[in-house]
C-alpha cells in the first residue's frame, strides 16, 4: 500500500462523497502548470487536512472547487470535482457553489453588508430563501458558530476572531455539504484559536481544512492530504503523516519547535 492507498475510499457501493476530485489538472494562462492530475476524497461528516509549502498548489485546488477556476470559468484544464453527488459543470455552477462553503483567510474579504444579520442572509436570499425560513436559516448560523444576539451588530465593530465566525456562519447559511476553510488558525490569539476549534468539532459537515498550522491539523483532523508541486504527495492519518520527519521535511513542513507528538 502507497500514501495514497486508503481503504475507506476503496470500500463498495455506499453514500456519495461529500467531496471527489479527480485527476484535475490546470495550467494558467502563463504556461505555468499548478495542478498535475490531482486526487482527493472527502467522506460525508469526515475532517481533512490539505498541507504543504507555499506554491504546492493548494490555493488553485480551492478555487477550482468553488468553479473560480477552471474550465466552468472559461480556463483550461482536466479532470472532475463532485461535491455531494453533483458534478461540476456549467449548468451546475451554481448548485456546486452552494455545496461547497468556502471560507476565507480573512473575514473582511467575506464580510460587505452593514450588519451581521445582513451578511450571514446575504446567500440564502440569493437562492431564493425568504420569510420565516430565511431567519431561521440566519438564526440557526449564528448559534452554531456562537454569535446569536449579535444580528443587528457591524461587523466592523467585532473583533478578528468574532469576525472570523460570522464569516464561517454566512457558509454555514448555505447548508453546504462541505465546508473549505483557508487557513482559519491565522491571526487568532489562543482563546479564539480553541474556541473556533470546538465549533469546528460540533459541526455536522465535511471540511477541508486549508492550514500551515500542523497541530491545528492533528487537533481537528483525522486525516491530512500533503500537496507539493502541484501533486497529493501523501494521504494518511494526520497522527502518521506528522510523526514522518523526513516526508515533512522534504516538503518544507515543519512542527514548532519543542512540540511533541503523544
Amino acid at each position: 500500500m502507497t500514501d495514497l492507498d486508503r481503504g475507506p475510499a476503496d470500500a463498495g457501493p455506499g453514500p456519495a462523497p461529500a467531496l471527489e476530485v479527480e485527476q484535475l489538472a490546470f495550467a494558467y494562462p502563463d504556461g505555468r502548470q499548478a495542478l498535475f492530475g490531482v486526487d482527493l476524497r472527502v467522506e460525508p461528516g469526515e475532517r481533512v487536512a490539505l498541507l504543504g509549502p507555499n506554491g504546492a498548489g493548494k490555493t488553485t485546488l480551492v478555487l477550482h472547487l468553488a468553479g473560480i477556476l477552471g474550465a466552468v470559468a472559461g480556463g483550461t484544464g482536466a479532470g472532475a470535482i463532485t461535491v455531494g453527488g453533483v458534478r461540476l459543470a456549467r449548468d451546475t455552477l451554481s448548485e456546486v457553489r452552494r455545496r461547497v462553503g468556502l471560507v476565507f483567510q480573512d473575514p473582511d474579504d467575506q464580510l460587505f453588508m452593514p450588519t451581521v444579520g445582513d451578511d450571514v442572509a446575504f446567500g440564502p436570499a440569493n437562492h431564493g430563501v425568504t420569510g420565516d425560513a430565511l431567519r431561521e436559516r440566519v438564526e440557526r448560523a449564528l448559534e452554531l458558530v456562537g454569535m446569536s444576539g449579535f444580528e443587528d451588530r457591524a461587523p466592523y465593530h467585532l473583533s478578528f476572531g468574532q469576525r472570523r465566525r460570522v464569516a464561517l456562519a454566512t457558509v454555514l447559511a448555505m447548508d453546504p455539504e462541505v465546508l473549505v476553510l483557508d487557513e482559519p488558525s491565522s491571526n487568532l490569539d489562543p482563546a479564539a484559536r480553541r474556541e473556533l476549534a470546538e465549533i469546528l468539532h460540533r459541526l455536522p459537515v465535511a471540511v477541508l481544512m486549508v492550514t500551515h498550522d500542523l497541530p491545528y491539523a492533528l487537533e481537528l483532523c483525522s486525516r491530512s492530504a500533503l500537496m507539493s508541486q502541484g501533486r497529493v504527495v501523501a494521504d494518511r492519518p494526520t497522527r502518521d503523516l506528522l510523526a514522518d520527519e523526513e516526508l515533512l521535511h522534504a516538503h518544507r513542513l515543519e512542527l514548532p519547535y519543542g512540540f511533541r507528538l503523544v
